[in-house]
């Protein structure tokens, strides 16, 4: 019988935190620990752990641990409440990273794989110049800055310690129960509203959800993961507009897209104070994930169609709003 390794998975209550935990259950030699700030509703036999990435003091119990996943963090929000923006990112997704990862480090932990952000790069690329994982990072947002400090600190407590460091720096991520603006999105496409957005030919990386997990998963043992920083993606780009047209066809509903030119809408965005909506939509973002599947041979094992429909399904079954 193969030695089940323990996992624990930050964040286990978030979209990509619950994904992670349901892949291991199915892997052989894995049991996952979840870990979250406040107690589990019942969810199986998967044990539970609580944390608080505020509070050095609440830290999980991590020496029976032999990996960690750490998904937790303070998210991307469009409108931040909070007084200094950095500085309430930096708290957790910085101090909080360090206080954790420093604790695993004393605890004989052997691998921390971090999820971080693309947005350690920047917000956008230029046509024929997707990000690489050797780019240097250039954010742009407290969010980004906060992601790029962790990755710092945490090569500085690899150095230090000698207990391997993997960093995955993904794009959108989409799936089955995604929120945020894409569940936005599939609301307006499922109801047949117009968007002005049927002229935009940029070019967007994104990742599925279980190809991402699928990476992390690889990652947790893979003797070339150590010590790194991968770039993941579907390995296709798509416009606004084709991703639109996709995500319409996999809810069964025409897509209504005027051809409204890019310098319009993002000129009333900007009026409407919503010029950062803009800006994501009509620019481009891609990733060239070519490292990631040769140092891993990796390769995303769900196509992105096949993504869309179930993330569709999934929102047409739940979605009652």
């Amino acid at each position: 019988m193969t030695e089940q390794r323990r996992i624990l998975v930050t964040g286990a209550t978030g979209f990509v935190g619950r994904a992670i935990i349901a892949r291991l259950q199915l892997e052989e030699g894995y049991l996952p620990v979840a870990a979250s700030r406040s107690p589990l509703s019942p969810w199986g036999v998967v044990e539970q752990r609580l944390h608080d990435l505020e509070d050095p003091l609440a830290l999980p119990i991590l020496d029976d641990i032999q990996a960690i996943v750490h998904t937790a963090a303070r998210v991307h929000v469009m409108h931040d409440s909070a007084t200094d923006s950095l500085a309430a990112f930096r708290h957790v997704n910085v101090e909080g990273t360090v206080n954790l990862a420093k604790a695993a480090a004393r605890a004989g932990v052997k691998r921390f794989v971090f999820i971080s952000s693309i947005k350690v790069h920047g917000e956008q690329t230029s046509d024929g110049c997707p990000f690489r994982a050797d780019d240097v990072p250039a954010p742009q947002d407290p969010y980004g800055i906060s992601k790029h400090e962790a990755e710092g600190r945490l090569r500085d407590i690899e150095a230090q310690t000698g207990m391997s460091v993997v960093i995955i720096r993904p794009p959108l991520v989409y799936g089955p129960g995604v929120g945020a603006n894409f569940r936005s999105m599939m609301r307006v496409l499922a109801k047949g509203l117009p968007l002005p957005l049927g002229a935009i030919n940029n070019r967007r990386s994104l990742v599925g959800i279980d190809n991402l997990v699928d990476l992390i998963v690889a990652s947790l043992d893979h003797p070339a993961a150590g010590g790194r920083t991968f770039l993941v993606s579907d390995g296709v780009d798509l416009s606004t507009t084709q991703l639109l047209r996709n995500l319409a066809a996999a809810l069964g509903r025409p897509a209504r897209l005027l051809p409204v030119p890019r310098p319009v809408i993002e000129a009333v965005a900007r009026l409407l104070g919503r010029g950062a909506v803009a800006q994501r939509l009509c620019s481009s973002l891609t990733v060239d994930v070519s490292q990631t599947c040769t140092l891993l041979n990796w390769t995303p094992p769900v196509s992105q169609k096949s993504g869309l429909k179930a993330t569709a399904d999934y929102f047409l079954a739940h979605d009652h709003t």
